[in-house]
């Protein structure tokens, strides 16, 4: 079986969890060998680039796709991500090894308590942007809010 060598990978991140897009925004700011193209999980744009992948399961854990159809989920996306910038590729082939594969799965579980501590019943915690609330998400110019309540109404978001 030949290999085809990745040019380019897709981050599918949940722009609504605020590690995911501080992550998100460190990753744009680094040099990057592989370009990595950052993609909002479950938007129609993840949608219509990746058919065929479970949508729902891209919002619980980070996926990343390579140019050749390769999927990365959890540590090994981690992994590949880091594998793609210049300054932290060393990194990812010490993490790839055994006992860094260990290292890399404890911290993506600290990060995945992380997360569920910020959640609530209703959403994550008040003061952070959600689409339920009427706010969009834009790679380009960030949030906005196209909600149906306008703050006349006495019930301006937070945030």
């Amino acid at each position: 079986m030949a290999y085809a060598p990745v040019r380019r990978l897709t981050v599918l991140y949940d722009a609504e969890c605020p590690l995911c897009t501080h992550l998100r925004n460190w990753l744009v700011k680094q040099r990057q060998l592989v370009p990595l193209d950052l993609v909002p999980a479950g938007s129609q744009e993840a949608g219509r680039r990746f058919p065929g992948i479970d949508h729902g399961r891209t919002l619980d854990e980070i996926t990343v796709v390579g140019d050749g159809g390769q999927v990365y989920r959890g540590p090994a996306a981690w992994v590949v991500c880091l594998w793609a910038l210049a300054e932290h590729r060393p990194m990812a082939h010490r993490v790839a090894s055994h006992s860094g594969a260990r290292f890399a799965r404890a911290v993506l579980l600290a990060a995945a308590k992380y997360r569920e501590g910020q959640r609530r019943p209703e959403g994550w915690q008040e003061g952070v942007y959600r689409r339920a609330d009427g706010w969009t998400y834009h790679p380009q110019r960030g949030w906005s809010y196209a909600g149906p309540e306008a703050c006349d109404s006495g019930r301006c978001p937070t945030g």
